[in-house]
């Protein structure tokens, strides 16, 4: 079979078909790019498992064209498994394997289609999300389902965290669906077209904090954007990035939202909301490391009454 990947997300399902003996006949991952403060130009996650297997390896900046057919074509693949490869696969590039094409999504489809499933089933505040294997078709995410597994989503877990979680889920999620596959039992059951929702990539100009909203709100955005692009906000001219909330839905105050109000490192930092406020326990400042906030707040003087803007 085929592999298509490129972040970390998608080496647990590379590992799995490699453990369980299927026969890998190449990789297609995204080209190089710049990554970290450095700009360093780096390989992409799966990329550098690729090389390490010695698994042929195609890098294209756009996956279509007569000269890239002819590429996956040489390699005979029988199926294509796509996990977060990053581009939309055209159908001639879908029909080149005999099998078909599937796919490792992170949720429970028809919920959540796009580009940042685990990052918005937070930002929504929902309670569970999943996986699910599907088979490709030409619109987004809309293939008939070959296997879904639920998951629950922990009250304080960060995209990061659920992410990770669900990356090994897929990855058994993927052998099962195979295994069903190859024994001629697997059912194809069509997406409810009507049910769909949608999870659009995450930018920094919409992980910027509105202080207006509910502090249980403003608990999925620092939660569901960690950590990157990371929810921000203006504190005396610096984007400052906030992470790990405890949103205090029962506290009463009369400050305007995002006014601090606790700022030292015995009570730590409590902005004001909409409604109720929000404890934030972990700060980056521009240029310096993610730290906890009682070691951001030493030696600093942030009097009652400044505000996040």
């Amino acid at each position: 079979m085929l592999f298509w990947g490129t972040p970390w997300f998608a080496i647990p399902s590379l590992r799995a078909l490699e453990e369980e003996g299927h026969e890998v006949v190449g990789v297609v991952t995204q080209p190089d790019r710049p990554a970290g403060r450095g700009r360093k130009v780096t390989p992409s996650p799966v990329k550098e498992v690729a090389m390490e297997e010695e698994y042929p390896l195609l890098a294209p900046r756009r996956p279509w064209g007569d000269d890239f057919l002819r590429q996956i074509r040489f390699l005979e693949p029988d199926l294509s498994v796509v996990v977060a490869y990053g581009h939309i696969l055209k159908p001639e590039v879908l029909a080149v394997p005999p099998l078909g094409s599937i796919n490792v999504h992170a949720s429970l489809l028809p919920e959540l289609r796009g580009a940042a499933p685990v990052n918005w089933a937070i930002l929504r505040g929902y309670e569970t999300t999943g996986v699910t294997i599907m088979r490709m078709v030409e619109a987004l995410d809309a293939g008939p389902i070959l296997f879904q597994i639920a998951e629950d989503i922990g009250p304080e877990e960060t995209a990061t965290e659920l992410g990770g979680r669900l990356s090994g889920l897929g990855a058994e999620a993927l052998i099962e669906a195979l295994a069903l596959l190859e024994a001629g039992v697997a059912e194809e059951r069509e997406q409810d077209h009507s049910l769909a929702t949608f999870a659009p990539k995450v930018n920094r100009e919409m992980a910027r904090i509105d202080w207006n909203r509910p502090a249980t709100e403003l608990g999925w955005h620092l939660r569901g954007l960690d950590a990157v692009p990371g929810a921000w906000s203006n504190l005396e001219g610096e984007e400052v990035k906030l992470f790990r909330p405890k949103p205090q839905t029962s506290h009463s105050h009369e400050s305007p939202a995002g006014t601090i109000l606790a700022a030292d490192p015995r009570a730590g930092l409590l902005v004001a909301c909409g409604s109720g406020a929000l404890g934030v326990e972990e700060i980056q400042s521009p240029g310096r490391k993610r730290m906890e906030a009682d070691d951001w707040l030493r030696g600093r003087i942030l009097p009652r009454g400044f505000r996040f803007e």
